[in-house]
């Protein structure tokens, strides 16, 4: 799958989300990257997406005037998964939820109990 296609593919995943999670994203900024950073995935586990930022929840008054959260999605390390047209769309879909409910506030832990860690 090329660039162009994938960036396509997470661009539709994000078309998906609820009115009320689209209403309470702020301040977010959503790329494409090719691989992570070791920096990003340390025990180099072929990391597919990554939210850096802060979340809504952990916002202060402080948060003013902060550059935009990101979350990475990374093509390779999904290209690596070497799934169906169909189950990479699938799979690009759980990893933008899952960086998004980062973003919202969501932690690992309560992503696993709902079945999306």
């Amino acid at each position: 799958m090329e660039r162009v296609e994938f960036e396509r593919v997470v661009d539709e995943a994000l078309e998906t989300l609820p009115d009320w999670v689209v209403d309470a994203v702020d301040n977010l900024h959503i790329v494409v990257e090719d691989w992570p950073t070791p920096d990003q995935d340390p025990s180099g586990t072929g990391l597919l997406g990554i939210y850096e930022g802060v979340s809504l929840l952990d916002r202060g008054d402080y948060y003013s005037g902060a550059l935009p959260d990101r979350i990475v999605v990374f093509m390779g390390p999904h290209l690596d998964l070497e799934l169906s047209k169909s189950d990479l769309r699938d799979e690009v879909r759980t990893t933008v939820l899952h960086e998004v409910a980062h973003h919202l506030g969501v932690d690992d832990e309560r992503l696993h109990e709902l079945g999306w860690g």
